[in-house]
C-alpha cells in the first residue's frame, strides 16, 4: 500500500508571530553564513560512500578568492550553534568539506568541520527557511524524547547533525538478528509511529529518519529520530503521517506483526501518548506558546486542512477536527485528545502485515 508524496511542497515564510516566538526561545541569531552564500560554488563532484555507492550528495568547491571568507563564516556559524557565539571554540577547527543535496526538498548543504588537534569531526546543515520545518523542529524538541539544536538567521536555518544510521542503510546492513533486539526495535517503531501521528509529522519513510543504537548490557536499545521535517502538517492524507504505511518501512512493520501481540502494541501506544502528554504538561508554557502561533499560521492549502480534518474526525470520532481552519488547529486538537484520553493510531495494519496473520 503506497502513500507517496508526488510533488515537492512550497516553502512557507516565517510569520512575524513565529519569528517573535523564535526570538523568545533563543532560536534567532544575527551572523554566520547565509544559504545564498553557499550557492557561489563554481564546481561540484558526486560524493560516494565507503562502499562506492552514490550518496546523491555532491561535494562543492568555491573560487580561491572566496573560499577563506566562506570557511571563516562557517566556523563562526558553528560557534553560534554550539557555543552561543564564543568564537574561541573555533580556533582549531577547519572546514573539511561542503556537500549539497539536490534531491532534497530544501536542497540542503552539509558542512563537515574538523578539529585539527585530534582529527575529530562534526557536521551541521545550512538550509532555506520553511515554516513547516520550523514547526516540525519545535514540536520534535518539545514533544519527543529528543532535543533539537538549530537557529534561524534571516532566510537561513542552521541545524545540528542528528546522530544515527539512516533508516534505509540500517535495513540493508544493520538489522538485528537476535529475537530480543528485534522485539526492542519493533517496540521503538510503534512508539515512533505514534509520535509522528500525534503531532502530524509526515513523510517518515526510511530515508527520512535515523536509528540510534545504544548498547544495553548484552543487548541494544534503539531510538528512531526524524531528520526531515519539511512535511510537518502539510499533506491532506492521514496515512502520510503514519510511518507504518510507507512501503520502505515494511521490514519494521513486519517485525511488529511478528513479535508484538495486539495487546502489547496497544500498551506501547498508550505509553507513548502518556509520555507526550507529560511533556506538554512540563513544557513551562512553551508548547502553549507554539500552538498559539501555529494555529494562526497558514502552512498548507485550505483544501488540505479540510480533507485531513475530515479523516481525523472519522478516525477519532471527534467532530472538532472538522471545524479546524488551519493545520495548527488540527495539531492542537490531536494533542488535546492525547491529554484527554488515549486512542492508538492503529493496530490492524500491523496484524495484516505478515501473510497468514489474522
Amino acid at each position: 500500500m503506497a502513500h507517496l508524496i508526488s510533488r515537492k511542497k512550497p516553502a512557507y515564510p516565517i510569520s512575524d508571530y513565529l519569528r517573535s516566538y523564535l526570538e523568545r526561545y533563543g532560536r534567532i541569531y544575527d551572523g554566520g553564513i547565509r544559504y545564498d552564500d553557499l550557492l557561489r560554488y563554481n564546481n561540484a563532484i558526486p560524493f560516494y560512500d565507503e562502499q562506492g555507492r552514490d550518496t546523491l550528495w555532491s561535494t562543492v568547491f568555491y573560487p580561491e578568492l572566496e573560499q577563506k571568507e566562506i570557511h571563516d563564516r562557517l566556523r563562526l556559524t558553528y560557534a553560534l550553534l554550539k557555543a552561543d557565539g564564543d568564537f574561541s571554540i573555533a580556533d582549531h577547527l577547519y572546514i573539511d568539506r561542503i556537500d549539497l543535496c539536490l534531491y532534497g526538498n530544501t536542497s540542503p548543504f552539509r558542512v563537515r568541520i574538523v578539529n585539527a588537534l585530534n582529527d575529530n569531526f562534526d557536521y551541521f546543515y545550512v538550509k532555506r527557511v520553511d515554516a513547516n520545518r520550523i514547526y516540525g523542529l519545535e514540536l520534535e524538541h518539545i514533544l519527543s524524547p529528543n532535543r533539537i539544536n538549530y537557529f534561524v538567521w534571516g532566510d537561513t536555518i542552521i541545524e545540528e547533525h542528528i546522530i544515527g544510521i539512516p533508516g534505509d542503510d540500517f535495513l540493508k546492513d544493520h538489522m538485528p538478528t537476535n529475537r530480543f533486539d528485534q522485539v526492542r526495535l519493533a517496540k521503538e517503531f510503534v512508539k515512533f509511529n505514534e509520535r509522528c501521528f500525534v503531532r502530524l509529522l509526515g513523510d517518515m519513510h526510511a530515508g527520512n529518519f535515523v536509528i540510534d543504537g545504544t548498547p544495553d548490557l548484552e543487548k541494544w536499545h534503539y531510538r528512531i529520530r526524524p531528520i526531515d521535517f519539511d512535511q510537518q502538517s502539510h499533506h491532506w492524507r492521514k496515512e502520510v503521517y503514519l510511518p507504518e504505511c510507507f512501503p520502505q518501512n515494511a521490514p519494521f512493520v513486519e517485525l511488529v506483526a511478528e513479535y508484538l501481540p495486539e495487546e502489547t502494541i496497544i500498551q506501547y501506544q498508550k505509553e507513548e501518548r502518556a509520555l507526550i502528554a507529560n511533556r506538554m504538561r512540563v513544557s513551562h508554557g512553551r508548547f502553549q506558546a507554539l500552538m498559539e502561533v501555529m494555529q494562526e499560521d497558514l502552512i498548507a492549502p485550505e483544501e488540505n486542512v479540510r480533507r485531513l480534518g475530515a479523516q481525523l474526525a472519522e478516525h477519532y470520532g471527534d467532530a472538532r477536527f472538522e471545524r479546524c481552519l488551519t493545520m495548527g488547529e488540527l495539531v492542537w486538537c490531536s494533542t488535546q485528545i492525547v491529554l484527554e484520553r488515549s486512542r492508538p493510531a492503529s493496530v490492524a495494519f500491523y496484524l495484516r502485515a505478515v501473510m497468514g496473520h489474522p
